[in-house]
């Protein structure tokens, strides 16, 4: 590293603990750490970046005992590329599995989508979703039985969540080395096509339905952890709204925030 690289002291919640650092370091590391190019610690860029995702601040009010928010974002940019975030999870999910006597990759998943309101800096790729009456973007995740995300894709808030089945089911193979035989859904991917963009990936889509002389609340079997995981997500006010100019940054806040989320469930595990 760089000489006199300025050292960044924080104290937030959102900072990553030593053990977490230990972790995280080795994939977030994409040159030699002793590159005299480098300027700021990575430990400092990603405690940075995880600020932004748990408070939801704006770019340019990044706190002034971090790097300079330009470094920060750049940065961000390189890891989203590089696939970091997403090598992370995986990791992370096995661990997380192994630990809790599972199988490391899932034999099944539940897929649904939720959506988020757009703001100004993400409207030009917003769409209306009439039935929750908002103009923004939807999010389309699948996890595994413990809620931990295995697969997320973004389209505009129009777009019906069944004509994602294909893309959501490629990726969760690709995560699971061809290992989910069923995902459970509900009664939004009702069909004949879905089924068969679930089998061409050699899954079953099991839909849930809901009891016809249902009273009040009724928590559907499997269903319900993956709005489980969707109410994790709403821990980091980043993902309150769509802030971001592209899908791609909207996806890797997800990420994110599934691996702050693990990490967390790790440490909580291996402290008990």
């Amino acid at each position: 590293m760089a000489e006199n690289t300025p050292a960044y002291t924080t104290f937030y919640p959102s900072d990553v603990s030593d053990e977490e650092w230990e972790f995280c370091a080795p994939y977030l590391t994409l040159m030699d750490p002793e590159a005299p190019q480098r300027r700021h610690h990575l430990r400092a860029l990603f405690n940075a970046l995880r600020y932004v995702a748990k408070t939801g601040v704006q770019w340019r009010y990044l706190p002034g005992n971090f790097p300079p928010y330009h470094a920060v974002y750049q940065q961000a940019q390189r890891w989203i590329r590089a696939g970091v975030l997403e090598t992370m999870a995986a990791d992370l999910r096995k661990l997380l599995r192994m630990l809790q006597d599972r199988a490391s990759a899932p034999s099944a998943a539940i897929i649904d989508g939720r959506t988020l309101q757009s703001v100004p800096e993400s409207g030009t790729r917003a769409g209306y979703d009439g039935y929750k009456r908002k103009k923004g973007s939807k999010a389309h995740v699948a996890v595994d039985t413990l809620g931990h995300l295995l697969a997320v894709t973004i389209t505009p808030a129009n777009e019906q969540e069944r004509a994602q089945v294909d893309e959501l089911c490629r990726q969760v193979q690709e995560a699971t080395e061809q290992n989910v035989k069923v995902v459970f859904a509900d009664q939004g991917y009702t069909g004949q096509e879905t089924a068969q963009q679930a089998q061409a990936h050699g899954i079953d889509l099991v839909v849930v339905k809901l009891a016809e002389a249902k009273k009040g609340f009724v928590l559907l079997p499997r269903r319900w952890v993956v709005e489980r995981t969707f109410a994790w997500f709403g821990r980091f006010r980043r993902l309150a709204r769509d802030y971001e100019r592209t899908s791609k940054n909207l996806a890797a806040y997800h990420w994110l925030a599934a691996v702050s989320l693990m990490l967390g469930s790790l440490l909580s595990i291996q402290s008990a």
